[in-house]
């Protein structure tokens, strides 16, 4: 039996919630504030808490299943770190208190960016950037302020290879410079004689992810960033894929002049919802003094303090592209990934990646003498195969990553890279036992034998989900916003 939505069961006079007694002088609000008109549900709290318990049990979530989200490193979430983040001394605050008393958050945000620093290598960090993208945004910004600085005006291109996240050719956009795209080669690196091809006074700089969105190392790397720095230009790298070599590599000495770090994919902070992110960015020495603020720093105790404690506070870089959020940024997302970088500790950090690693080419093995695999190399954290089954000529990607869904697995990144025809996309990260990874890849290999032997089944899956298949492109063009009885 199918309950009944929260509108139907709705009730003149019901009401989820008992307020206390107003304890300050009441106020009408605003007219254009309240909306009579609009029939919001009257339930009891009992019916509201059924709703919503109901809903969150129609949602897959990695505290629910195996989330093998391609380029998206959607890991757990340990709940120690949430246990961190909900200490009074960190949500009792106010962003406009005195700095004298939020010693200890201050003190937080400042380790964290040398935690920051020694992984990356970066000389500096600005906690500023509120999501990946932001991150992407800010480092561009910071590109362009370099060279305005200089007054060299003539640089209006950044170069983009064509497995790059979409966001890279967007925050490059947005900063005003025309995108110019690059090859890969046939192992899935940057191909050096069409970036040499593209390099000359007129590039402000590259955005490169590595490993890249292929799940493949660079092997050109250091070349790479000696190509684009000789002719004026700077390296910008997607910290989207960190989750890989942390620990192993720093990106700063492959290169990189700037780089944002995605705290969800690699620090373990929540991931997606629409929810509060972080997107911190690292620099070299060169670009220091352009970094959004501000940024927390630390000074030794003044001679009248009564402990003799250093003393922590924000400053603004003296070149400062400026504030990209309000206050100081997500500071909640700051304590988990502090908390998780402070568990682990270097040799945690460095098991992580390894672990990824291991865990993605176990996967690639099981899976690429069934799928077919683009590029025949070892992989890092996560690898691309086609949805092109030999012998299953009418199955797409689309249908084998619904059918998965009958199978209790979310279904891995579809569709991108552009560059792999039918691709999918997936990564497992680091946390997910043998046994998990068996079960995802029997059902794979299972799927695949279903798509030459009966692939209506593909085509009409899934079977098992709250919805079944929906037309996405009606959606897209003809939303339905709100619910209408």
């Amino acid at each position: 039996m199918t309950e009944p939505l929260i509108f139907e069961i709705s009730r003149p006079g019901r009401c989820a919630a008992s307020l206390p007694e107003c304890d300050v002088p009441q106020a009408a609000l605003p007219k254009n504030l309240v909306r009579d008109e609009l029939p919001l549900p009257e339930v009891s709290e009992l019916d509201l808490v059924r709703h919503y318990v109901r809903l969150s049990h129609m949602n897959h979530a990695v505290d629910t299943g195996f989330y093998p989200l391609g380029s998206c490193t959607m890991k757990y979430n340990p709940k120690m770190n949430e246990v961190a983040a909900r200490l009074p001394g960190f949500t009792a605050v106010h962003p406009y208190q005195s700095q004298f008393t939020v010693q200890g958050c201050l003190q937080l945000m400042f380790e964290l960016q040398e935690c920051l620093k020694a992984i990356s290598g970066f000389a500096a960090v600005s906690l500023q950037p509120a999501a990946g993208a932001h991150g992407e945004f800010a480092g561009m910004l910071m590109i362009r302020a370099y060279h305005l600085d200089r007054g060299d005006t003539g640089r209006t291109k950044v170069l983009v290879p064509d497995s790059a996240h979409g966001t890279n050719p967007a925050s490059t956009a947005m900063c005003g410079y025309e995108v110019v795209e690059i090859r890969s080669d046939a192992r899935g690196n940057v191909d050096l004689d069409d970036l040499r091809a593209h390099c000359d006074e007129h590039v402000a700089g590259m955005m490169l992810t590595n490993p890249n969105t292929l799940g493949l190392f660079d092997e050109h790397i250091l070349e790479i960033a000696d190509i684009v720095h000789s002719c004026g230009g700077l390296l910008y790298g997607d910290g989207a894929n960190l989750n890989a070599i942390v620990g192993v590599a720093k990106p700063a000495e492959l290169g990189f002049d700037v780089m944002h770090f995605n705290l969800h994919k690699t620090f373990s902070t929540p991931h997606g919802g629409g929810g509060p992110g972080a997107g911190p960015v690292g620099v070299t020495d060169a670009l220091a003094d352009f970094l959004p603020g501000p940024i927390a720093g630390m000074w030794p105790a003044s001679s009248d303090s009564p402990d003799d404690e250093p003393e922590y506070g924000l400053y603004m870089p003296p070149k400062s592209i400026g504030r990209l959020k309000s206050f100081y940024g997500n500071f909640g997302v700051l304590v988990r990934a502090y908390a998780y970088i402070r568990h682990l500790g270097a040799e945690g950090l460095r098991r992580v990646a390894e672990h990824a690693v291991l865990n993605a080419n176990y996967l690639r093995v099981r899976l690429q003498d069934t799928y077919p695999l683009p590029y025949r190399r070892v992989c890092m954290h996560e690898f691309v195969l086609s949805g092109r089954l030999p012998g299953a000529e009418g199955v797409r990607t689309i249908d084998i990553a619904k059918r998965l869904m009958d199978f209790g697995f979310h279904p891995p990144t579809i569709y991108f890279p552009l560059i792999v025809p039918e691709a999918l996309m997936i990564e497992p990260t680091e946390t997910e036992s043998l046994e998990t990874l068996d079960a995802f890849a029997d059902a794979m290999l299972r799927i695949a034998e279903e798509a030459r032997t009966e692939p209506d089944t593909l085509h009409n899956a899934p079977f098992t989900a709250p919805l079944r298949r929906l037309d996405d492109v009606r959606a897209a063009r003809e939303p339905k916003l709100r619910w209408q009885p």
